[in-house]
């Protein structure tokens, strides 16, 4: 069997509006490089596709060519003995019609020495056209892990959604082997919960009491240990972690005066190397003033309701 690969991937990827420029930042802490309006992007770096809540293909690519003769010449020297396999073509921009797609699919997947399956295959091919060449690789679909997180036993009603919290986790811990994470206002544990999902050491504590009760409950609803969480006030943590996570108090019950602000953020610089930070609030010269270097900036829109975010890293351990 010919699959040795190109040790390169492309990535297919979808947002709402409203999230564009959070997808933007978090592909970027992924991958190193910004992606542009086409859906999809290329690099060497292999993650898992379920990571991200936009990502929904990562394609392994086996060989290249020029033109789609080329895909099928090379496809021929693809050999699976008894296992079963589809060929999917990925369309990403493309203005071929659904006829089209499909005999094109046809075209390859009769080069395969192998048994085809539409339903259930032991190994689905992509195929993807664009910037003048094509590309056939394995293709592996992102599973929704995060939807499984959306119904909660406890919830803020102006808690971080899912997606929003799982694409706060990969921006602030691209590589996450053996990274120490900490969210200082974790309320119900809506980040923890993405972050443990993917295999993150990552801890929690809240100044409300009302908040740690809900996130134990949530984590225990997940099979998650309920002692990650812990009572505490974010200025009282002295211990050094790798990434932080914040989404700063805004609601009613929770005004923050200036001082109390440049407090919490002067103690997040302190305690964790790299930040996200999350705020209904513009606090660029609050950050500037408190020793956080800004590294990259978006906005989350829910109707008029915005949430900033900052990409930080601390002066005093960079």
């Amino acid at each position: 069997m010919c699959e040795e690969g190109t040790g390169r991937y492309i990535y297919t990827y979808a947002c709402h509006d409203n999230e564009r420029r959070l997808c933007e930042m978090e592909l970027e802490a992924l991958f190193g490089q910004r992606p542009g309006s086409v859906g999809y992007l290329e690099t060497e770096r292999r993650i898992d596709p379920s990571r991200s809540p936009y990502i929904s293909y990562r394609l392994d690519i086996l060989f290249r060519g020029e033109s789609l003769e080329s895909i099928v010449s090379q496809a021929a020297g693809l050999r699976l003995n008894d296992r079963t396999f589809k060929v999917v073509y990925m369309k990403q921009g493309d203005t071929r019609s659904y006829d089209e797609q499909r005999d094109i699919e046809r075209q390859v997947g009769r080069q395969i020495r192998g048994k085809a399956e539409m339903r259930t295959p032991e190994v689905t091919y992509g195929l993807i056209s664009f910037d003048g060449h094509w590309s056939l690789g394995i293709c592996h679909k992102a599973e929704s892990v995060w939807l499984c997180h959306k119904s909660k036993p406890r919830n803020y009603s102006t808690g971080l959604s899912t997606i929003v919290a799982r694409a706060l986790v990969n921006i602030a811990v691209p590589e996450p082997h053996a990274a120490r994470v900490i969210d200082p206002c974790c309320g119900m544990g809506n980040v923890i919960i993405e972050a443990l999902s993917m295999g993150i050491d990552i801890i929690g504590r809240d100044i409300n009491p009302l908040a740690i009760r809900g996130a134990r409950v949530n984590l225990r609803h997940f099979g998650y240990d309920d002692n990650r969480v812990s009572l505490g006030d974010l200025n009282e943590v002295d211990t050094l972690y790798d990434a932080a996570i914040v989404d700063m108090p805004y609601n009613l019950c929770s005004v923050l005066s200036p001082e109390e602000r440049r407090q919490m953020l002067s103690s997040i610089g302190r305690f964790s190397k790299r930040a996200v930070i999350v705020s209904t609030e513009q606090l660029e010269e609050e950050m500037s003033r408190s020793g956080l270097l800004i590294r990259d900036y978006g906005t989350v829109c829910k109707s008029s309701f915005v949430r900033h975010i900052w990409l930080c890293e601390s002066e005093q351990w960079g």
